[in-house]
């Protein structure tokens, strides 16, 4: 993903989150992904997707069990 396109995907999560330490990272060698981050914390990745002339952002979380606790 371009640098642009991140930001402006960072700026949606922070909105729509409302949590200004959420940050989107490029991610090395990937151009159809990037890592979302609060802080320190990896928290998932947002997959770009351009299927039939359609442009929409897949954002992928997992919970594991041990975090419910």
């Amino acid at each position: 993903m371009e640098r642009e396109e991140i930001v402006r995907l960072e700026t949606y999560l922070r909105n729509k989150f409302q949590l200004q330490t959420i940050e989107v990272r490029q991610r090395p060698k990937k151009d159809d992904s990037a890592e979302v981050y609060i802080g320190d914390e990896f928290i998932g990745v947002l997959f770009k997707d351009e299927e039939d002339d359609d442009l929409s952002y897949n954002f992928n979380m997992a919970i594991l069990d041990f975090d419910l606790q």
